[in-house]
């Protein structure tokens, strides 16, 4: 789909949990060491939020960063979305519990679940909410909390992921008139290669052996992105005549580095134009995009003008793809 932007990403803020857990100190808890862990994964470190700490508190801590470092308000909002996948409850909503924290006093507000795309897909909905005339500023929060939902005795995932939050004002801005490529899908049969069971115990008809924690068949989903979703995007910016050159930074899920730069050898995007968060916060799922924009950002990377490519891809298995002036 191709359309033309009347919104913006204004400003972005974040939160990483303060408590770190290291490769070495993971080798302590599985057979593993720091050379086997970032070799294959290109993680150092990862966040793990505290018992008592969950992704609503970390939505707020982000939303709270967000208006100490930049100029903006949030009680204007008219929507508040958060993706996430680890709720605090099943009711109210992590949105609605932001709500309630700043008093923002007339918002609508709603949880999502694209896991990995959630980003991508949060402001694919905002760009479109806003153009739609019914929205002029939208709240896109990213909240995970992992760490409860690892099995710290499975090395193939307890080395893998991590938590975080992000928090995202978009806003309307009628100045603007440039071109949005956006993309979405799902294949769903891929569905029993990346769960966590909730209040069903079975998948495709069998039955879940590790219940209530990540799954994931890794050699599985790093066929399919490496080579599906490599080919549906070469076909994609080929259709839309757009160039590999043009695009400025290229920012995929930060699920894995070693992915990552195959992806972008099939996709001919240089490997040095990729923006990534997995080093230092492992992978956090729909954070993992907008904490690499972040980072970026405060590194001066990232300018007004600049082609981004986000391109979010997980559990689902979802993908969602944006190409825009940033």
């Amino acid at each position: 789909m191709i359309f033309k932007k009347n919104a913006e990403i204004v400003a972005i803020g974040a939160y990483l949990p303060e408590d770190k857990l290291t490769n070495d100190d993971l080798s302590k808890i599985v057979e593993t060491n720091d050379e086997w862990i970032y070799t294959r994964t290109g993680i150092k470190e990862r966040r793990i939020s505290k018992k008592t700490e969950f992704s609503s508190d970390m939505a707020i801590k982000a939303v709270q960063n967000l208006l100490d470092n930049n100029q903006v308000s949030i009680d204007d909002v008219d929507m508040i979305m958060v993706s996430t996948i680890t709720q605090d409850y099943y009711t109210p909503s992590v949105s609605a519990l932001v709500q309630s924290y700043f008093n923002i006093p007339s918002t609508g507000s709603l949880d999502f679940n694209a896991a990995c795309s959630g980003y991508v897909y949060g402001v694919q909905m905002a760009f479109s909410l806003i153009a739609s005339g019914q929205y002029k500023k939208v709240l896109l929060i990213t909240a995970d909390t992992l760490s409860k939902i690892v099995d710290y005795k499975d090395r193939a995932t307890c080395v893998l992921f991590g938590d975080a939050a992000t928090a995202t004002i978009i806003q309307r801005n009628d100045e603007l008139n440039d071109q949005v490529y956006s993309f979405s899908g799902t294949n769903g049969t891929l569905g029993k290669e990346l769960f966590c069971s909730n209040v069903s115990d079975y998948i495709n008809g069998a039955e879940i052996e590790s219940k209530h924690v990540l799954n994931q068949n890794g050699r599985a989903l790093y066929a399919y992105v490496t080579r599906d979703i490599s080919e549906m995007v070469v076909n994609y910016l080929k259709e839309n005549n757009i160039s590999q050159d043009s695009i400025k930074w290229f920012v995929p899920h930060s699920a894995n580095e070693r992915m990552i730069t195959k992806l972008c050898e099939h996709i001919g995007i240089p490997d040095e134009k990729s923006l990534l968060s997995i080093r230092m916060c492992g992978n956090t799922s729909s954070n993992s995009i907008p904490m690499a924009l972040w980072l970026a950002m405060k590194e001066g990377k990232i300018q007004r003008g600049d082609k981004l490519f986000l391109l979010g891809f997980g559990g689902g298995f979802t993908y969602a793809g944006l190409i825009f002036d940033f």
